[in-house]
């Protein structure tokens, strides 16, 4: 016969066996979606993005804890983190991964070709070999597209509209991936039409940039665009005070710059994808394959002017650019 002590000490471990089994079930039963971002985690754009998605997956019925459950990711630029965190989700085994960026998406098609991936700024996934077509994406990839590169030669137009005597150009962009090098083709089939000669710059690293920014501004009549990249967008701090620094009439293609105290953006919404990638992720985990889902293109592009930059660099805004203006800060 057992005793008192042993009697409830096997029923102590079967009530927390059984409990374990519960949870496991219950954990079964959740949703799980991998998050992989471009940005460092105690980056406060990078925590208004995810929480867009969030929001975005909340309107539609899913709640973290209670019927989803959410891994992330803060990859902060570094190739290395994308490849080692990519590798990290794909042993999770996620239902979906939400992947921020090109770098991002390429470092998850390295380890899986099976898991659903959702990506968001992502400039040419055709090009990249991300997806077989826009309309139809074939294998485990899907999402929505930044913009086409023709959006690119537009940057030089507007930069020439309120700096129009801006005659040499330095080009901030990353030339390890593709849509550095597609960007930076689209500035240069307009710029001879302008007037402006063109000076690549690579965004590698911090040293980078600021050697090669304080060595251009030493001629004058300077300006910058800054294209779309992950590594810009780590960056972004030190541009931006380097344009100020150096007196260079700037556009970006983000409007976080223009918020940060660049002078002028001109690109797409870049919370709104991550709105609309819920929409793709609640669609998977209720049953659909990414290859049956188009990849999208934005459905906006915003003017964002800072006044009080320009200001700082003593130019006036033409009224002509204010007025196209979906957003001015003073």
């Amino acid at each position: 016969m057992l005793r008192r002590r042993e009697f409830f000490a096997l029923l102590s471990g079967g009530l927390l066996a059984l409990s374990q089994k519960v949870r496991a079930r219950q954990k079964g039963r959740m949703a799980h979606i991998g998050v992989l971002m471009n940005f460092a985690e105690d980056d406060s754009e990078g925590a208004t993005r995810a929480s867009a998605f969030v929001q975005g997956l909340e309107a539609l019925g899913w709640n973290n804890d209670r019927n989803l459950e959410i891994s992330y990711r803060w990859g902060a630029g570094d190739s290395e983190l994308f490849r080692k965190y990519a590798q990290e989700l794909e042993a999770l085994a996620p239902d979906v991964i939400l992947a921020t960026g090109t770098p991002v998406v390429e470092a998850l098609q390295r380890v899986t070709r099976s898991i659903p991936i959702v990506f968001v700024t992502v400039i040419d996934p055709v090009g990249a070999g991300f997806v077989e077509s826009l309309a139809h994406p074939g294998g485990n990839t899907t999402g929505f597209t930044l913009f086409e590169f023709g959006l690119s030669g537009k940057w030089v137009e507007l930069l020439k509209e309120f700096a129009p005597s801006a005659k040499r150009v330095a080009i901030l962009r990353d030339s390890a991936i593709g849509s550095g090098t597609g960007q930076l083709a689209a500035i240069q089939a307009v710029a001879p039409s302008l007037g402006v000669e063109l000076s690549p710059i690579g965004v590698h690293d911090a040293g980078e940039i600021e050697r090669s920014l304080t060595a251009f501004a030493r001629t004058a009549n300077g300006s910058l665009i800054v294209t779309a990249s992950t590594l810009a967008l780590v960056h972004r701090q030190l541009i931006i005070s380097l344009a100020a620094q150096h007196s260079l009439p700037a556009v970006y293609a983000d409007r976080t710059f223009v918020r940060a105290g660049g002078l002028i953006s001109y690109g797409p919404n870049r919370v709104d994808p991550y709105r609309r990638a819920a929409e793709y992720a609640d669609r998977i985990l209720r049953g659909e394959k990414p290859s049956d889902l188009p990849v999208q293109a934005p459905t906006k592009y915003e003017l964002i002017v800072n006044l009080k930059t320009a200001k700082a660099l003593n130019l006036v805004m033409p009224q002509s650019v204010l007025a196209r203006a979906d957003e001015v800060l003073e």
